[in-house]
């Protein structure tokens, strides 16, 4: 029986995780179980699990651009320990990427292997880890970068608008970053099915297929939670500084699926439709006042 490890189990795609993998022997390792930059205590826990599902990460896109040191000892240095310890046991690692390591001035699609250039601290910590990863375990590390990713146990853009859509008459959300607007849920579902599949080792991308706006996603969670999309309002990027730079186009590829025998995501309408009408979704909907 394949024994499973999940790190970053607390979070909102580490939920997800454990979701799918029910009923399978798995070992849950919380932030607060496992401290992924600590050597010893992660090469203790891998020992004696045949497949590591890496979903913890440093996630704070702005507060990595004043502490990029920070975020490089999670999203990169505590990785390299995970793909070490992984590499001295013969187990699998299937570590979660972004598309921030890309510069998103495409005009199509990033393949798998198109040229990695992140404009901002996030997305050269996440490279750091990439890099480990691939570099470490040549023939059983898998890196899977996924966007706009949202779930019902976290704090995310489509909670995000729920909540807002019982608070404000208006919205106004950026209409010039294009991505795919990516349910943890089928992250989850992906990330398992590859770990099970004997599929090659390398880069995948985990996103739903299609692509809309920030503005049209947050259109389609007002419609579809019962609210006029018509109070969600075009803005611009410029009207919105941050301290980190943000991608304006993070559309990805995903032509490494089919040439594995599985098949791609599906659309991000229909993910975000299925995701509305979960249980979990349909919680964080009514706890909003209309």
């Amino acid at each position: 029986m394949t024994r499973y490890l999940v790190t970053g189990a607390g979070g909102m795609l580490g939920h997800d995780l454990l979701d799918v993998l029910a009923g399978r022997d798995v070992t849950a390792a919380t932030r607060g179980e496992l401290d992924i930059t600590d050597t010893a205590k992660v090469r203790d826990l891998v020992e004696g699990h045949d497949v590591v599902l890496n979903a913890a990460a440093w996630t704070d896109v702005d507060r990595a651009e004043s502490d990029e040191a920070g975020a490089t000892a999670v999203n990169g240095t505590g990785v390299a320990a995970l793909a070490t310890a992984c590499a001295a046991t013969g187990a699998r690692l299937l570590h979660v990427s972004t598309d921030y390591v890309f510069p998103g001035d495409a005009e199509a699609p990033y393949a798998e292997d198109a040229p990695t250039a992140p404009i901002n601290a996030y997305g050269r910590s996440k490279l750091a880890g990439e890099r480990a990863v691939l570099d470490t375990l040549p023939t059983t590390g898998y890196v899977v970068r996924t966007a706009w990713l949202y779930g019902a146990h976290g704090k995310n853009f489509v909670t995000t608008m729920l909540r807002l859509a019982g608070e404000r008459e208006f919205v106004d959300v950026v209409d010039d970053q294009v991505g795919q607007p990516t349910w943890s849920r089928d992250l989850a579902e992906r990330l398992v099915a590859l770990a099970d599949s004997g599929a090659p080792a390398g880069v995948y991308h985990g996103t739903a297929a299609g692509q809309t706006s920030w503005h049209g996603l947050a259109e389609a969670v007002f419609a579809g939670a019962g609210h006029d999309p018509a109070r969600v309002r075009r803005t611009t990027s410029e009207a919105y500084k941050r301290p980190a730079p943000r991608p304006s186009y993070s559309v990805l590829g995903h032509a490494r699926w089919a040439a594995a025998g599985l098949a791609p995501m599906r659309p991000w309408h229909d993910m975000l439709t299925a995701a509305l009408a979960d249980p979990a979704f349909a919680t964080r909907a009514d706890e909003a006042p209309r």
